[in-house]
């Protein structure tokens, strides 16, 4: 008989509360409430409110502190010491260990269970070790009847199990806890589930799947292997309620398998992903290849490979679980994808983006899908892959398909007549309306760029019989880029050439669209009516007074509008080449600066050079003048001494030592003054010498 507790709050361990099994385990037990005693019935059954109350309070092991607690999380501790651990564990009625994704807990369940079996003559009360193990421990097992491969692997036939042979140590807990919990149950009592593989909730083992298909980069997601594999799975909600049931109910059985009612294969599996999320093809590889995903631990690839098609029959007789999805991943998959959404806040952004012609709303909506990495639409670039589609469909169309070559070049002369129209066409409406439906924009969003433009645009595009349909694509957010005519016409003046011919800014064709626009925002129902009347309010942006759109204190203002980006945030190897990128182009910068800065030396050396050249040209010139110039002069003085100073000089020393005088210099600075040629009249040859005679140097 099941064991019968008083309608009292229990204190639950669990480990690893901050990672994906555990913390979604720990959410569903925390909401979980006291069942109403019989006097509480009464009460409910004389028309007075039984209040409810928490069935469990949460404690557990984190992996590294929060600033702030979860709200299902009553105390958390980050990696204590054996003896702290104890203590906490002895605190709680309710030991929850999960090693079902991370095998580095195996030796510290491992201990925690012999800690507790050591103290159980101080238990002032009966716990509960409950192991939420991995079918892993199954994977290897010989099948029940080798010839009906459809039989069942089933929890009565525990025993028989064999484990993968990376899972040795998770069987061994396994025995270890069965064992444990044998003797003397009502003081202490052991059970293991061995969970499927857990999905659901932002999804833990197929997360890959989900995260490849969401995003959408690839035109193909792998299969890897032939995808043949049976994969016994469970929703983490429904595991969680399974734990709960044998937490209350305490079924004699100590070893229960906790799998849903699905067989479904790898293939199976991964196709759902893909077609609901994703491009919807998939691609069969080697299952060697798998090795070279980096997202995927070991354990999980090896799970990834499990082939057991197993019925959990001591879940399904001996307790009464609520069944989230019973029917498994593939039948419950829109319920799943939107779980996924939700729980990692990977939810669309939509926008519109309006104005006047030249105002800037393509610059605009190409940063904000830089920014928020959602999908750019515009109605020509719509329009034109469209046709390249469906001329690729009629150049080379299938033999077994010959009506869908017609219908497509049927389209195609449709679309072609309607490109020379002014107005949108109901095929070119489609089109946009099939590109804003996929599954790409639906996951991320998109950015629609300057469509539509009238209320009856908007109603033929947005407006559908399946309102449900509808709304999945209908802007969230209408930015109205507006700027007055003068500035938009200096603009498009000053855009080049080829620039103004590829977008018909052409003078008449841009006043024409401008004088177009302005005419369609004033009447009674325009296309800001139209959103109006969805309660979508649109949001005024000025782009004036020589302002150009896209500047960081407009941008600033249509980040805070949208909110932070709902997608994933970068991954270690995006940021890694990101700051690779920053770093590579700030030492081109710095390259670019110092070949500047180089080239200027350069050049000044350059005219330095050449300055001192013509200077040093310049000084030789006169030196090499001077030089002749004192030649000339020499020559010159040379002349006028020995026709003028050296005869007079000749005659004064033959005179000299003629009389040879006391003082001669005396005597010859007498003889030369007494003897001075200029004091006499010189001869017509002296004449004629000294006229020569230069002009003293200044």
């Amino acid at each position: 008989m099941p064991h019968k507790h008083k309608a009292t709050t229990r204190r639950v361990f669990i480990n690893n509360v901050d990672s994906y099994s555990s913390r979604n385990v720990a959410k569903s037990l925390c909401n979980a409430v006291l069942k109403a005693t019989d006097e509480e019935e009464e009460l409910e059954e004389e028309g007075e409110e039984a209040q409810q109350t928490q069935a469990f309070e949460m404690v557990g092991t984190v992996s590294n502190l929060s600033d702030e607690l979860p709200p299902y999380i009553l105390e958390e501790y980050c990696h204590p010491g054996k003896d702290e651990l104890l203590s906490h564990l002895m605190e709680c009625q309710i030991i929850i260990y999960n090693i079902s994704q991370d095998a580095d807990q195996v030796e510290e369940a491992s201990w925690a269970v012999k800690a507790l079996r050591d103290q159980k003559e101080y238990f002032t009360s009966q716990k509960i070790f409950l192991l939420i193990s991995t079918v892993m421990t199954w994977a290897s097992s010989i099948p029940p009847d080798p010839e009906d491969p459809e039989l069942p692997f089933t929890d009565e036939i525990f025993y028989c199990r064999k484990a993968h042979p990376n899972f040795k140590k998770h069987i061994d807990l396994e025995k270890l806890v069965v064992k444990i919990g044998k003797s003397n149950r009502e003081i202490f009592s052991t059970y293991v589930v061995a969970s499927g593989l857990q999905y659901g909730m932002g999804e833990g083992i197929f997360h890959f799947f989900f995260k490849e298909s969401w995003l959408g980069e690839t035109s193909e997601i792998s299969i890897y292997g032939d995808g043949k594999n049976i994969v016994p799975t469970i929703h983490v909600t429904d595991l969680a309620s399974v734990v709960q049931n044998v937490i209350e109910h305490q079924p004699r059985p100590y070893y229960l398998l906790a799998v849903d009612l699905s067989h479904n294969t790898m293939e199976e599996i991964v196709k759902i992903i893909a077609t609901v999320l994703g491009p919807g093809k998939t691609l069969i590889r080697p299952f060697e290849d798998i090795y070279l995903n980096q997202e995927l631990t070991v354990m999980e690839i090896d799970s990834l490979q499990v082939n057991l098609r197993m019925e959990a029959v001591n879940v399904e007789n001996l307790l009464s679980v609520h069944w989230h999805c019973d029917g498994g991943l593939v039948e419950n998959v829109d319920l799943v994808v939107e779980e996924y959404r939700l729980s990692r806040g990977l939810l669309p952004l939509r926008v519109c983006i309006l104005g006047p012609p030249a105002v800037g709303k393509t610059t605009l909506s190409s940063k904000i899908c830089k920014h928020y990495r959602l999908h750019h639409i515009t109605v020509r670039e719509t329009i034109f892959k469209a046709m390249a589609q469906l001329e690729g469909i009629v150049k080379n169309p299938d033999p077994d398909a010959e009506e869908v070559a017609a219908e497509a070049q049927e389209l195609l002369n449709s679309l072609n007549e309607s490109m020379d129209s002014e107005d949108v066409s109901e095929e070119q409406l489609r089109m946009l309306r099939d590109k804003m439906t996929s599954n790409q924009c639906r996951n991320q969003g998109y950015v629609l760029d300057a469509f539509p433009s009238t209320y009856k645009h908007a109603e033929d595009l947005f407006e559908d019989e399946q309102e449900e349909l509808s709304e999945k694509f209908t802007p969230e957010f209408v930015l109205v880029l507006d700027a007055t005519d003068s500035f938009l016409t200096d603009r498009v003046i000053n855009l080049p050439e080829e620039t103004v011919q590829d977008l018909g800014y052409e003078p008449e064709k841009f006043i024409s669209r401008l004088s177009i626009y302005r005419e369609n925002m004033l009447e009674e129902k325009s296309v800001l009516t139209f959103f109006e009347e969805l309660d979508i309010i649109p949001v005024l942006l000025e782009a004036t007074n020589g302002e150009e759109p896209a500047t960081s204190l407009l941008m600033h203002k249509i980040f805070t509008t949208l909110g932070p980006p709902r997608t994933y945030p970068p991954s270690a190897q995006e940021v890694e080449e990101e700051e690779r990128r920053i770093a590579e182009e700030r030492m081109k910068k710095e390259a670019e600066e110092r070949a500047e800065e180089e080239r200027k030396e350069e050049e000044e050396a350059r005219t330095r050079a050449a300055c001192w050249e013509e200077w040093t040209q310049s000084s030789e010139e006169a030196r090499v003048l001077e030089e002749l110039y004192m030649d000339s002069l020499t020559d010159q003085m040379r002349s006028y001494l020995m026709s003028n100073v050296m005869p007079t000089l000749g005659k004064g020393l033959i005179e000299c030592c003629r009389t040879q005088p006391a003082e001669p210099l005396d005597f010859l600075a007498e003889f030369l003054f007494r003897n001075n040629p200029h004091d006499h009249p010189p001869s017509s040859e002296d004449s004629a010498e000294n006229h020569n005679l230069p002009e003293p140097l200044d």
